[in-house]
């Protein structure tokens, strides 16, 4: 059986964090508190209550991590950078021991600053927290480190419209683990979105396709295509619930682990499988 862990949320009012509440409480796991930011018109509202579920916490918002995270054991943060990086700071001398990132948008200087501080913490980060996703990255690193350049690599991203980032960041996870496998970098083999009259690819790169519609969760595919054959790997997420699910799980993981920088193939035992 499990142990009962005790988690803190930053963000506990938005979409993500609600979210994340009523996962980690239907899990059996308790919240010992959350953030939100202070013009929040949530800060005297129930936990529980935000999640969505018939009971209360006795629980709610404050504006300061280290309020929030002072019985925590995990700190899981879906927020922004800025806010992110001055929870971790202030987390250094509480009890947490474990952190789940889920923010994305960091610059180089903000990704040095996170490996610095993981040596006070266990943090498990990714771009998407999706077991299945997280399944198909390494599928399709093992994939591109088989097949030649003369395979041309796709990745194919649906979204809802109200998404504002394109290609998503779960699609450039996917480019970035092809690019892996094939030893090089999303960088240099990336391809222009195509348009215009000299629309052709060249051999060796790597194209995406961007949908939006509606109010699709998300789907992804790699395509890897030669002169007379088609590989594809998709996944589909039919419900959000995937990537709080995913977080609970890796902050589960980390807290049996020491100090450092992990991601979701380290949580799933996927690191250097196949290459």
């Amino acid at each position: 059986m499990t142990e009962t862990r005790r988690f803190a949320i930053a963000g506990v009012a938005g979409r993500m964090g609600r979210q994340l509440a009523r996962t980690v409480l239907e899990a059996g796991h308790d919240i010992t508190g959350g953030t939100e930011i202070p013009e929040s018109p949530h800060l005297e509202s129930d936990i529980a209550r935000l999640a969505g579920l018939g009971h209360t916490l006795g629980e709610k918002p404050v504006t300061d991590p280290v309020e929030a995270a002072t019985q925590a054991q995990v700190w899981v943060d879906f927020t922004a950078p800025a806010a992110t990086l001055a929870a971790l700071e202030a987390l250094k001398h509480t009890s947490v021991q474990a952190v789940v990132i889920g923010t994305t948008g960091f610059s180089a200087q903000e990704e040095a600053q996170i490996t610095a501080v993981a040596e006070h913490f266990a943090i498990v980060r990714a771009g998407n927290f999706s077991l299945g996703v997280n399944l198909l990255t390494a599928l399709t690193r093992i994939v591109a480190a088989r097949l030649g350049s003369e395979w041309d690599i796709e990745v194919l991203e649906t979204h809802h419209r109200h998404k504002a980032d394109a290609p998503s960041g779960t699609a450039l996870m996917l480019g970035e683990a092809a690019a892996k496998g094939r030893a090089d970098t999303l960088e240099t083999l990336r391809r222009e979105p195509y348009e215009g009259r000299e629309a052709r690819r060249g051999e060796g790169e790597i194209g995406f396709a961007v949908r939006r519609a509606g109010g699709i969760v998300g789907e992804h595919e790699v395509l890897f295509g030669s002169q007379s054959e088609t590989v594809r790997l998709g996944h589909s997420a039919l419900d959000r619930r995937v990537f709080a699910e995913g977080a609970v799980a890796a902050a589960l993981w980390a807290c049996g682990q020491p100090p450092g920088l992990y991601d979701m193939e380290d949580m799933l035992g996927l690191k250097g499988l196949g290459v």
